[in-house]
């Protein structure tokens, strides 16, 4: 269903939708939880293709690289943290704005959504370490942020 388009019907279903559209927010904002750029790099590329979808990517796969590192900062350090919040709250406003919805809500959704995913991303990495090792760990949690963000897009 491409709420994009259907939610400016304002038809009976409008609600549904919009909540569909908080919903998508909340699901992007937990996975930029687990990868900073991933999340929005999906969503622009799949719906909204160009320059900054670009950018989006290459940051993205930046990100991957930079995470293998062992001195790599900690996903709950204060600038991790906020750039993980800026970015859930960009992808709630970039929802929002596509499909006519209020733009404070997706934001805020997504902004929560990456609060819980960097924690509770934090904790299953941690498990994950424990039972297959660092980088394979890694792999596996930038694998998982791909597909589940190009699922959570891909729906909508």
């Amino acid at each position: 269903m491409k709420i994009f388009t259907r939610l400016r019907q304002f038809g009976p279903e409008a609600e549904i939708l919009l909540q569909l559209l908080v919903i998508a927010a909340l699901f992007l904002g937990l996975l930029v939880g687990l990868r900073t750029f991933t999340a929005p790099a999906v969503l622009w590329l799949m719906r909204r293709p160009g320059p900054l979808a670009l950018v989006l990517a290459a940051l993205a796969v930046f990100e991957y690289v930079v995470d293998l590192n062992p001195k790599a900062p900690p996903r709950t350090q204060p600038l991790g943290l906020i750039a993980r919040i800026c970015s859930g709250g960009f992808c709630g406003w970039s929802l929002m704005t596509a499909g006519g919805g209020p733009v404070a809500l997706g934001v805020a959704a997504g902004a929560l959504g990456a609060i819980a995913g960097t924690y509770g991303g934090l904790a299953a990495r941690m498990r994950a370490i424990a039972l297959i090792g660092r980088i394979p760990a890694a792999i596996v949690e930038d694998c998982f942020a791909v597909v589940a963000s190009a699922a959570v897009v891909f729906y909508m």
